[in-house]
């Protein structure tokens, strides 16, 4: 993911988790709002309580980000996904199941045909 499509510093994080909307599901946690860039940047958080080595935090990281790519999600929103425990056992398929039904009920999905 291009680095003008992530959330890098903390404020950033600290401002969505206090003003974000978040729709929540078993393996992931969605926050998200509007931003005034034009363009959606990305922030994933997977904590040390998910998984305690961190080849399986940067594992489930990737995944999300291979996921949230993967996504045809609208412009102009800033969106952390925050990693539960069960999304370390997860395959692939099913954190962007998870993910896309996350997005879907933001109302973050834009339809694929226009």
């Amino acid at each position: 993911m291009e680095r003008a499509r992530r959330l890098r510093k903390g404020r950033e994080f600290d401002e969505l988790y206090e003003q974000g909307a978040v729709v929540s599901g078993p393996l992931l946690v969605l926050r998200y709002r509007r931003n005034e860039v034009g363009r959606t940047r990305w922030g994933f958080a997977v904590g040390r309580r998910v998984a305690r080595k961190a080849v399986e935090r940067n594992r489930v990281r990737r995944r999300l980000r291979e996921a949230a790519r993967s996504l045809p999600v609208a412009e102009g929103y800033d969106v952390v996904v925050t990693a539960r425990a069960g999304a370390v056992e997860a395959r692939y398929w099913e954190l962007r199941a998870a993910l896309e039904a996350a997005l879907r009920r933001a109302g973050l999905l834009r339809e694929e045909g226009g």
